[in-house]
């Protein structure tokens, strides 16, 4: 850089550092404070009971990180790899409050970089909105006269996915408490000063001297204040913005992840649904069809069944082995775990022993039998399990997990008998969300592997859209 140059940002820098107008708002200070003490669990339980029923919601990202760190990049390209999926960008700016003429006369003096220049409530109905599933209209803001539009706003649609983007989207815990990924881009300080120089002379009509002065008196100790604290909240961190698309991919990746994923899965980490395919759909289109005969019942019964059991496997330990192939050359692989055994909820679990011998020859396999009333049924009729159960890993086998008293009494036998709750994984192929609510409420680390999940239970406890009694269905006994 020339000297005459370098002198003239080092003046501009300098006579920043004065006294300067803050732009804080007092009903801004009013409407920012703390949300209230969050609700007792057993209310949060009877809301995620009434949320798992509710249609499915989008995933929110939010996108912060200094001024000019590469965002809008950030948020363009996940987007383009989503291409399949509906997604949705709004951006903090839309959000500036519009300047009153007093403001608007002494506008270089306004902090437009601290939270008070947003319309933080306006922007946070907006996402609640567009969370449940209604358009919303956006404000469209002019950034040379520094007002809103009057007369137009962008119409937002519901999406599956919505991308919030901005400087300060971390700073308010409402709008934080929306989001399921946080993503913080961290760029070098002189590149985003030099991004910004170029973006706000060539996109909003200013001048280098008071894009400078600005920077220093309002950007800068901003991004101290305000913008680098929040980078704790975020779950992402992001080096070189646009340029890392390593990190961009893998985003990418988890999102398309989540969005496959049913709701429940997102609240308990431990509940594994195995990936929906055409056949999948098709074959439990057939099991659920109460028209269809016993034999084809069991036939597509039985595919559905194995593949729950094979998923389920792919979730025991396992270790790293060697061997020779028949060429002569090591192949790396892995050992299945050895100590295992299944254990089936009598009736109904047994019809899911044939598969699990079908996929580990020479399984031990244990029963349990527990008496079912109606919503009530907790009382053990018959256990029979392996001596040494508690040195095994169990595979716990029952079609249907219905109101999850049954399940509970079989695991806390398990317990009992000391199996570690981290070494159960619970098979089935559809579950209740109740059923899920009521074991995770008391076995947090177990594991569910299931096929589906269903909407509800009915008033007489049983799953709805549901397939009927397996058991009586299965072994030809509903007549």
């Amino acid at each position: 850089m020339p000297e005459e140059s370098k002198t003239t940002v080092d003046y501009r820098m300098e006579r920043a550092s004065g006294p300067h107008f803050s732009g804080l708002r007092l009903d801004g200070l009013l409407s920012s404070s703390p949300p209230p003490s969050s609700s007792p669990a057993s209310a949060a339980d009877s809301s995620n009971l009434a949320d798992s029923a509710a249609p499915k919601q989008p995933f929110v990202i939010g996108v912060s990180g200094g001024t000019a760190s590469g965002k809008t990049t950030v948020c363009d390209m996940i987007i383009q790899q989503l291409h399949d999926h509906r997604v949705v960008l709004v951006n903090q700016d839309s959000f500036y409050r519009g300047l009153t003429p007093e403001e608007s006369d002494r506008v270089h003096e306004y902090n437009f970089d601290h939270p008070d220049a947003f319309d933080t409530e306006q922007m946070l109905e907006c996402v609640q909105k567009l969370k449940c599933g209604q358009s919303v209209q956006v404000p469209i803001y002019d950034f040379k006269i520094h007002r809103r539009s009057s007369d137009s706003f962008r119409q937002v649609n519901a999406s599956d996915v919505i991308i919030l983007e901005g400087i300060l989207v971390f700073h308010d815990q409402r709008v934080r408490n929306l989001m399921n990924m946080k993503i913080f881009v961290d760029t070098d300080a002189d590149v985003r000063l030099a991004r910004r120089l170029r973006r706000d002379t060539v996109e909003r009509g200013r001048d280098i001297d008071s894009v400078l002065e600005q920077y220093a008196k309002f950007v800068k100790p901003a991004f101290d204040d305000f913008v680098l604290p929040s980078k704790k909240y975020a779950d992402v961190i992001i080096p070189r913005g646009g340029d890392n698309h390593v990190a961009i991919d893998l985003i990418v990746q988890h999102i398309r992840t989540k969005l496959g994923q049913h709701d429940l899965c997102k609240i308990y980490p431990n509940v594994y649904v195995i990936q929906s395919t055409f056949q999948i759909r098709g074959m439990h289109t057939l099991i659920r069809d109460r028209e269809i005969s016993k034999h084809d019942f069991v036939f597509y019964s039985d595919r559905l069944i194995r593949l729950v059991v094979e998923h389920g496997l792919g979730h025991l330990p396992f270790t790293e082995k060697q061997v020779i192939t028949p060429p002569g050359s090591v192949y790396t692989g892995v050992d299945f775990c050895k100590k295992l055994c299944g254990v089936s909820i009598v009736r109904s679990g047994e019809s899911m022993e044939n598969a699990l011998r079908a996929c580990c020859k020479g399984i031990k396999i244990g029963k349990i039998l527990i008496h079912r009333d109606g919503d009530d049924g907790k009382q053990l009729i018959y256990e029979k399990l392996p001596k040494d159960i508690s040195e095994r890993h169990v595979l716990l086998l029952d079609p249907v997990l219905a109101t999850g008293n049954s399940a509970n009494q079989a695991i806390e036998l398990l317990i009992q008998k000391g199996v570690p709750e981290s070494h159960i994984i619970f098979l089935n192929l559809i579950s209740a969300p109740e059923g899920i609510h009521c074991v995770y409420k008391r076995f947090p680390t177990l594991k569910i592997v299931t096929s589906e999940i269903d909407v509800a239970l009915n008033e007489e406890f049983r799953v709805i859209p549901g397939l009927g009694e397996f058991g009586d269905r299965y072994f030809g006994t509903d007549d």
